[in-house]
């Protein structure tokens, strides 16, 4: 049985960092205005350090040059892809044939990953790609598990496939929506969704012979975000997916903060490793237990287990987790740095610099997400001390960018571990 790649988003350096730091073997991040998530500014700068970082401790970063581009774009295609071998990335993702023209031939030492967005559904799809330079193929959400079987037995070998496991999901088949281009002008194909899909309706009847005549239709609390999906997670479908052979398991979200990055990707590495060193006591509640905490939606499967599936809309609209919220980035601790103030010491405890993400308060109940470990640490927040003077204070809220407080933790950290502070 082979281990399949956990392949995680990153919107920026950071978050890679982050992603790495619980469990991923790979990450993927796009190309500022050339690739489906054109508002995660990713710079060259961000994309030669994630490189560079993830090469140092054998892990690999794809870059996403998945538009589908204009002729007036292929300049900057072209540049790009120049760049992308410069920087060394292990794979470029791509969906538009022109564009997967111009990467073989200004980046013919990298590999070429097929993109979601090509919508490959068949062996067939696989086999032309992998005659045109292909080394990867990334499925089409909405195949279901025989499809996805049928592919694995017929793709050449040396032919990885790739799926999507957890994350949002498009309205549209596999992405390609003109909702957002129609409604605000804004390309979806063109990495500038703006998400109408998630937008509150009202919907109207109108008479064919009285024009105008608008009528409200009355609707129930689930007849109103009528094109919002839930969202997907195959958490419980892990086995069947590895038994298939399947080489990279993918999670969406190059929009996400760093929370969610550290709690999901933890919940996969661990249900893969468990899988893999004991396949017959694999049990996905204790994963999906950790899952339920930070779900922005109601989870679905899809397509996979049934073609006919119709339990995959949230219709009612975005639903926020009443578990818990990001709390917090641990930076460093106090003594390490010459802050530590003996005066203010916490005992038997660490004092620790906390990049704060929500207001924390004295006797919050705060949970520790630690990297390798699938259950969080939980601990009540005793005392807060203003980063700046060192005065004790009962609560901190987020004012600006980066703000920062002092806080005792009864766990030794390190920089970068998650902090989740419960409702």
């Amino acid at each position: 049985m082979n281990k399949p790649e956990l392949l995680a988003p990153a919107g920026s350096f950071e978050k890679a960092k982050t992603a790495f730091l619980y469990g991923a073997d790979a990450v993927y991040m796009g190309t500022g205005t050339l690739s489906l998530r054109s508002r995660v500014d990713v710079e060259d700068d961000d994309l030669y350090k994630t490189v560079e970082y993830a090469h140092s401790i054998n892990k690999k970063v794809y870059a996403a040059l998945n538009i589908y581009a204009r002729d007036e774009q292929y300049d900057e295609v072209r540049e790009q892809a120049r760049r992308l071998s410069d920087l060394k990335v292990d794979g470029i993702i791509v969906s538009d044939g022109g564009v997967l023209d111009i990467v073989k031939e200004e980046a013919p030492d990298v590999d070429i990953h097929i993109s979601t967005q090509a919508d490959v559904v068949s062996y067939h799809t696989c086999n032309f790609w992998y005659k045109n330079g292909a080394r990867r193929i990334i499925l089409a959400r909405e195949l279901n598990k025989e499809e996805t079987k049928n592919i694995m037995g017929s793709k050449p070998k040396d032919l990885e496939i790739e799926m999507f496991v957890h994350g949002a999901l498009c309205y549209a088949y596999s992405g390609r929506c003109h909702l957002s281009d129609f409604l605000s002008n804004r390309c979806a194909n063109l990495g500038d969704c703006v998400q109408s899909c998630r937008w509150e309706y009202n919907v109207y009847l109108e008479e064919t012979n009285n024009p105008g005549n608008l009528m409200p239709v009355q609707q129930d609390e689930k007849g109103t975000y009528i094109m919002s999906s839930k969202d997907l997670c195959l958490i419980n479908e892990l086995p069947e997916i590895i038994n298939m052979g399947i080489e990279s398991l993918k999670i969406e979200g190059r929009l996400k903060t760093e929370y969610y990055l550290a709690a999901v990707i933890s919940a996969y590495r661990a249900a893969i490793d468990d899988y893999i060193e004991n396949p017959n006591e694999y049990d996905s509640r204790k994963y999906l237990a950790e899952l339920d905490k930070i779900t922005t939606r109601s989870l679905t499967t899809l397509y996979f287990n049934d073609r006919n599936n119709k339990e995959t809309q949230e219709y009612d609209g975005k639903q926020y987790s009443v578990y818990g919220e990001f709390g917090g980035l641990i930076m460093y601790e106090c003594r390490n740095v010459g802050m530590y103030n003996e005066g203010i010491a916490c005992g038997d405890n660490f004092k620790y610099v906390v990049e704060i993400r929500n207001k924390l308060i004295v006797g919050d109940t705060m949970e520790l997400l630690v990297p390798n470990q699938l259950e969080p640490v939980t601990f009540t927040i005793d005392k807060l001390w203003d980063f700046d003077t060192d005065e004790e204070i009962s609560c901190v809220n987020p004012g600006k960018e980066g703000q920062k407080v002092k806080l005792c933790i009864p766990y030794e950290c390190e920089s970068g571990w998650i902090l989740r502070r419960k409702k």
